[in-house]
């Protein structure tokens, strides 16, 4: 008991310092807040959600007695919440129905089990991200205008730093470059959270510790009522003030997980190919480097959801030659 409470007490820690890191406005401090939910998801899905709840507990009580309750609010939102969640989905199954008498004398192998389906997390993951980027900018104003406003004036004042040539133009279109940085940050939350949950299942398993089988991440496959989620907020964004605020935000939030489920189709349709991994490291590269080609990757997605790409790939392919 006394091993796990320590456990505990260190993830909480170091997921506290990495948040905690954002204050010294150095560049690393960015990457180091995205990653501060992964020592608490490697606690989750390691130890159980026993020891996420005290470490996230512990790391937000100190983060409120050092910076405040706001930061503290933060923490728990974007940290120390979707740590304990996601982390309880990726452990959580069950046993399928069984009747007779071999459900009386032995219970179903582990191999049985029925486990949460990744294609399902991804959408709790979406909403996370989305919460997070809006509690983000409630700490910009008490209000949309005021938070809208600051937001305005802080990438208006960044961008005429960068880019002292454009600044005409940056004043003219400083709504649209609103909406794209809210529109990207969203997306990188989205991602930052997904690639948490990824590395802290592959360091538990790599440790031994990771007590369900790896799921087969090519064949993830969301809800139908994403895209129904999506459709909607989609409509929402042709809305004013707060209500368009918030549907670009969830938006941005559902569309890169169509962009996730986009970079699975294309390890599916890679599978035939013997350069597949170069072709595979080029799009992540160009994703990674440029950003926009994210789109065409998440509309991947959304035609696979649509019309099953990766389903009529697979079934159209010859059987497996034998090993033997």
């Amino acid at each position: 008991m006394m091993a796990l409470v320590l456990i505990a007490l260190a993830a909480g820690a170091a997921s506290a310092a990495m948040f905690a890191a954002v204050v010294s406005g150095e560049p690393i401090s960015i990457i180091l807040f995205c990653l501060a939910p992964l020592p608490l998801m490697a606690a989750a899905i390691g130890w159980g959600s026993f020891c996420v709840s005290l470490g996230g507990i512990a790391a937000t009580i100190c983060i409120g007695l050092i910076f405040g309750p706001l930061p503290s609010l933060i923490f728990a939102v974007a940290v120390a919440l979707p740590a304990w969640w996601l982390g309880h989905l990726a452990l959580l199954g069950r046993h399928p129905a069984s009747t007779g008498l071999a459900a009386s004398t032995a219970g179903p192998a582990e191999s049985e089990i029925e486990w949460y389906p990744v294609g399902r997390i991804l959408p709790w993951i979406a909403a996370f991200a989305a919460l997070t980027m809006i509690a983000a900018l409630l700490t910009l104003g008490p209000n949309v205008d005021d938070t809208m406003g600051a937001l305005r004036d802080h990438l208006q004042r960044f961008l005429k730093a960068a880019y002292p040539e454009l600044s005409g133009e940056i004043d003219q279109q400083i709504d649209m470059f609103v909406a794209a940085a809210l529109a990207a940050s969203t997306m990188v939350l989205t991602t930052a959270l997904a690639f948490n949950l990824w590395l802290s299942a592959k360091l538990t398993a790599i440790s031994g510790r990771l007590c369900r089988p790896w799921p087969d991440i090519m064949s993830v496959q969301l809800p139908p009522m994403t895209l129904v989620a999506l459709c909607i907020t989609i409509a929402f964004c042709f809305a004013e003030g707060l209500t368009a605020t918030l549907a670009r935000i969830v938006t941005a939030s559902l569309a890169m997980t169509y962009a996730l489920a986009g970079f699975a189709v294309l390890h599916t349709l890679t599978l035939a190919l013997k350069s597949r991994p170069f072709w595979l490291g080029l799009t992540y590269a160009v994703v990674l480097v440029i950003g926009w080609p994210v789109i065409a990757v998440a509309t991947l997605g959304l035609v696979d959801a649509v019309f099953g790409v990766r389903e009529r790939f697979l079934r159209g392919r010859p059987p497996p030659l034998p090993t033997s």
